[in-house]
């Protein structure tokens, strides 16, 4: 082999080479911008996993399959979201719901308001007041106290109300106890003081409700965050290979992207 031809095997190969590092990088960075969606980490020495939605991200709320039958579970609405080429970034339970999954208090979708709004104080989590509604407006996420909702309503595309609020306007829900014997699997969702983030939290670990109200108030900083549920908290995040199962459920919220990434 001539001393030319050496020199070129020799380039040849550097070549590809760096095609393969570039290759590996660019899947690394892919890899890496999915998983940013859903955060597991430890906070006072508890584990939470919070996943982050933009107000200009396809946030939607599912119920019903068709006429009255809900979907249920993150698969059947994957399965319809492959209809349309989308599938769920991450989803989790997004509301309360009766023993026939109808959901409890206010829930709109898709512009149709499916149940009213309860304002009054009654039994349970739920009607531990004050609570509140999530709402998804045209690019901008709010989280309101129900009564206050209820007097000013914003132009909410989709919205769920549960309860109680966890945290209201940076305060702690005031029947909190911090030595509270209560802890389950929670989870809930803040919203940023701009309305253009909305997070979604599930505790890895059984918590009480100031310890979970202070997850937002202290780690995420937000200073809006609602309840959504205890006892059937579930969370959907491909990225951190999970994805919880059990009975079926009544309102979820997810992310909706495209099913295969648009090519460069």
């Amino acid at each position: 082999m001539s001393a030319y031809s050496a020199i070129l095997l020799r380039g040849t190969r550097a070549m590809r080479r760096i095609a393969r590092i570039a290759l590996c990088l660019a899947f690394a960075m892919h890899a890496g911008a999915a998983a940013a969606e859903c955060t597991r980490t430890a906070y006072r020495d508890q584990s939470f996993t919070y996943c982050e939605a933009k107000a200009t991200d396809d946030l939607r709320l599912f119920l019903f399959a068709e006429d009255t039958k809900v979907y249920g579970n993150f698969r059947n609405i994957n399965d319809a979201l492959a209809r349309e080429g989308k599938k769920l970034a991450f989803a989790m339970n997004g509301s309360m719901y009766h023993p026939d999954r109808s959901p409890v208090g206010l829930y709109i979708e898709a512009g149709e308001e499916v149940s009213r709004i309860v304002t009054a104080e009654g039994p349970g989590n739920f009607g531990l007041l004050p609570n509140g509604v999530f709402c998804i407006e045209q690019n901008r996420f709010t989280l309101i106290e129900s009564r206050r909702f209820d007097a000013d309503r914003p132009d909410c595309h989709y919205a769920a109300q549960s309860g109680p609020m966890l945290i209201i306007d940076g305060d702690y829900h005031p029947r909190f106890l911090p030595d509270s014997e209560s802890r389950l699997i929670r989870n809930g969702v803040g919203v940023s003081a701009d309305g253009t983030r909305a997070l979604f939290v599930i505790a890895n670990t059984p918590v009480n409700f100031h310890e979970f109200a202070r997850f937002f108030r202290e780690y995420l900083a937000v200073p809006q965050a609602l309840y959504i549920d205890g006892n059937v908290s579930r969370l959907h995040a491909p990225a951190l290979r999970r994805s919880d199962w059990g009975t079926l459920l009544g309102p979820i919220v997810g992310k909706v992207v495209d099913a295969q990434p648009p090519s460069n």
